[in-house]
C-alpha cells in the first residue's frame, strides 16, 4: 500500500499550536510610552476550505474493507450512538472532569456519516467516521492532552476512559493525530474492556476518523486500519 507523506511545510511547524499563539500580556505603545495590561487569550484555530461533496459520498465502499468484515452505513440515530461509543461518552453522560466532555457533534444530513465493518469471528469492528466541523484538529488535540483519564457516568453506570496520544500518522492532510483509548466499566467482577486505536485527519471542514475496536486482547488489524484511513483521506482530498 502506498503511503502519502506530509509535506515539508507541515513538518516544520509543530502540530497542535495556532500560528498566532497567545495575545501578549502587555503591548508597548511606542507612541505614548505606556503599556496596556491584560490576560493572555488563546487563539481558536478554525478550519480552512469547505469540501463541497456530501459526506455520504466520501465514505469508502464495502470493497475497500477487508473481506472478513461485513459493512453497513449507519442511519442518523445509529450514527449518534456509534459516535458516543467511539469517544467513550454516550449521549446524556456526565464527564469528570467536565472540561473533558467531547464537543457537541451534529447528526443528520451531511453532518456525520459513518460506515462500520464487523468481523463476526473476532468481534472486532473498523469504523470510518466523517464529520463536518468548524474547528481545527489542534483544538481536539489540546483537549486530549489534558484529558488522559476521565470518568463517565450514564444511567447510573460508571466507566473509566483512558486516552493516549501516539505520534501522528504521516498523511497528506491539513493535520493528523493518532490515539489509543480504553473504556473500562467501574463494576466489580466485570472485565469487559473496550479497546480502540484511532487515526484521525482533517481536510478543510471534514474530519476523518478511522477506528479499530475490539473487546479482546488480540492484536489490532493495523494494516486494515492504515489502508482504510489512507484511502478515505485521499478520497476526501480529491473533492
Amino acid at each position: 500500500m502506498d503511503r502519502v507523506t506530509v509535506s515539508d511545510s507541515t513538518r516544520r511547524r509543530p502540530l497542535g499550536y495556532a500560528m498566532s499563539g497567545l495575545l501578549p500580556v502587555a503591548v508597548l505603545l511606542t507612541g505614548c510610552g505606556s503599556a496596556v495590561t491584560g490576560h493572555p487569550v488563546a487563539a481558536t484555530p478554525t478550519t480552512g476550505r469547505h469540501v463541497d461533496a456530501a459526506l455520504s459520498t466520501l465514505l469508502p465502499d464495502s470493497a475497500r474493507f477487508p473481506a472478513t468484515y461485513s459493512v453497513v452505513v449507519l442511519p442518523a440515530e445509529a450514527a449518534a450512538q456509534a459516535a458516543g461509543d467511539l469517544t467513550g461518552v454516550g449521549r446524556g453522560a456526565t464527564v469528570k472532569p467536565d472540561v473533558c466532555t467531547p464537543p457537541e457533534q451534529r447528526f443528520g444530513p451531511d453532518q456525520t456519516a459513518i460506515a462500520v465493518g464487523t468481523d463476526n469471528d473476532t468481534r472486532a469492528t473498523i469504523t470510518v467516521e466523517l464529520t463536518r466541523t468548524d474547528q481545527a484538529l489542534s483544538t481536539l488535540r489540546g483537549q486530549l492532552q489534558r484529558c488522559e483519564k476521565m470518568q463517565v457516568t450514564r444511567a447510573g453506570a460508571m466507566t473509566n476512559v483512558t486516552t493516549q496520544l501516539d505520534p501522528p500518522p504521516p498523511i497528506d492532510a491539513d493535520d493528523s493525530l493518532a490515539l489509543r483509548r480504553t473504556v473500562e466499566p467501574d463494576v466489580a467482577g466485570i472485565r469487559l474492556t473496550q479497546s480502540m486505536q484511532t487515526l484521525t485527519a482533517q481536510v478543510g471542514d471534514v474530519r476523518i476518523a478511522v477506528t479499530y475496536m475490539s473487546f479482546s486482547d488480540a492484536k489490532p488489524d493495523t494494516a486494515a486500519l492504515d489502508e482504510l484511513f489512507t484511502t478515505t483521506v485521499q478520497q476526501v482530498k480529491k473533492r
